[in-house]
């Protein structure tokens, strides 16, 4: 018998905002900090100058082109489609009162098409770009203030889309802001520990403070928070590098464990102490910190090593760095290959929380040629998703409850970390190219119909 997926599994993919949608100046839209990062997040940050050009100032094009594409999306059979909202379509500068009701019917009619094909929304609020008006203004969450802010900015979308969007999560990828605190937090690459924690401190607190107003606003609606996954390894098992291990995964999982349990754990407390970290967290904070998420979110790319030789050589995927596994192989990116890693990652949240997972990331960037008779032959995309996708099956096999599986990214679309349209993901081609130049036409891949196989069968075609 062939194991299949749950009959009620969500099948889909997930894009950003500010990675697909362009039209930067469009709609009353204000600056927000990914406009100021022309060059990705590994790029230099540069204030905007009259008549310069950053390749995400158009991207795809999705703000004009999202009724094509969300109709290829419907005809791989999509479920779900995973996006995200500007925030700085909604409230330019991040401080103002009122909305602004342009940004607010231009996903009143996004959300709209997508239910034309009975594609559910997944919706965060904030992915990899905030109001540069509050971080130039306020500084970021390194503020007090900027809690209150994202609570209006929550609140103002829960209300206008309430009933057409179920499914929300916070912050992308929060624990990356250890790693990019400009992307991540709003605050200067150099700031200290202290500094930064601050901020993740303010953003746990405004997280809390969504999921209560989704609750209160969306009675009906799920709402999770959103990790990036970092699963590493030790090294060897030498005792010490087990213990490093340790202590590095906790890092990220640090993000989780607040937000399901509520609470900071006892691990903090010595890492704080010892760091000479200390934070101001008032009594409210920690009553507002009690409100769990529903479910846990997570992005999949790749695992790494860990050991306590610090001598060893990092490698860089993903914004984390790590040692590399001498026993995987790697993407054109040096990102690490480990299907059986989804699998691991699954089990270890799963036991860790007891709260259904949702993959809202997983996918392989690569240079994609256009033949002469313009097909697209990702055979190795293909073939990434299916051994990854195998895993999934085996994680529920083991007990795992998943809700479902959104693709990173289903359309080719403008890489975050350098800003790159070369390092393609999706099962559709975009013609443009990284200086900019193309007709933007669209293009199915193989792996279009491959996935559009997977959805009709449930899964039951992987391999």
């Amino acid at each position: 018998m062939t194991q299949r997926f749950p009959d009620s599994f969500l099948w889909g993919g997930a894009v950003a905002a500010n990675q697909v949608e362009g039209a930067w100046q469009e709609g009353g839209k204000g600056l927000s900090t990914s406009d100021l990062q022309p060059k990705g997040i590994f790029g230099e940050r540069a204030e905007r100058q009259p008549g310069d050009y950053g390749i995400k100032d158009v991207a795809i094009d999705f703000y004009h082109r999202y009724p094509q594409d969300i109709k290829l999306f419907a005809e791989m059979g999509f479920t779900v489609l995973r996006t995200s909202i500007a925030w700085t379509r909604i409230f330019p500068n991040g401080d103002e009162a009122e909305p602004c009701e342009a940004g607010l019917a231009f996903y009143d009619r996004l959300f709209d098409e997508m239910q034309k094909y009975n594609i559910t929304p997944m919706v965060t609020l904030s992915h990899y770009e905030m109001p540069w008006g509050l971080v130039k203004n306020y500084g970021g969450w390194g503020n007090r203030k900027t809690i209150g802010f994202f609570e209006h900015y929550a609140r103002t979308v829960f209300e206008r889309y309430k009933d057409k969007v179920k499914y929300w999560l916070t912050f992308n990828e929060i624990n990356m802001s250890l790693h990019a605190p400009f992307t991540g937090v709003g605050l200067p690459e150099e700031s200290s520990k202290q500094a930064i924690y601050q901020a993740i401190h303010h953003q746990l607190v405004a997280s809390a403070r969504a999921v209560k107003s989704c609750h209160q606003i969306v009675p009906d609606g799920k709402i999770g928070n959103m990790l990036l996954g970092g699963l590493l390894y030790p090294l060897s098992c030498k005792p010490a590098d087990m213990l490093e291990t340790l202590q590095k995964n906790r890092e990220w999982l640090f993000f989780g464990d607040v937000q399901v349990r509520g609470y900071y754990p006892a691990y903090m407390t010595r890492f704080f102490r010892e760091q000479g970290i200390q934070l101001d967290i008032s009594e409210q904070d920690k009553a507002e910190l009690r409100q769990p998420v529903d479910f846990i979110s997570f992005s999949y790319y790749m695992t790494g090593c860990v050991t306590a030789d610090e001598n060893q050589q990092q490698l860089r995927g993903n914004i984390l760095d790590m040692v590399p596994n001498p026993h995987l192989p790697a993407s054109e990116w040096g990102w690490q290959i480990d299907p059986q890693g989804l699998r691991l990652l699954m089990n270890e949240l799963y036991d860790r929380y007891e709260k259904p997972l949702f993959i809202v990331e997983n996918g392989l960037g690569a240079r994609d040629k256009v033949e002469a008779d313009g097909s697209i032959n990702d055979d190795y995309r293909i073939a990434y998703l299916n051994d990854h996708l195998v895993q999934v099956r085996e994680a529920i096999e083991d007990g795992v409850e998943v809700w479902g599986y959104t693709s990173w990214g289903p359309i080719d679309l403008v890489s975050a970390s350098q800003a790159q349209l070369s390092k393609r993901y999706g099962f559709i081609y975009v013609d443009r190219d990284d200086d900019g130049q193309g007709t933007l036409e669209r293009k199915r891949k193989k792996s279009f119909y491959w996935y559009q196989q997977v959805i009709q069968s449930n899964g039951a075609s992987l391999k």
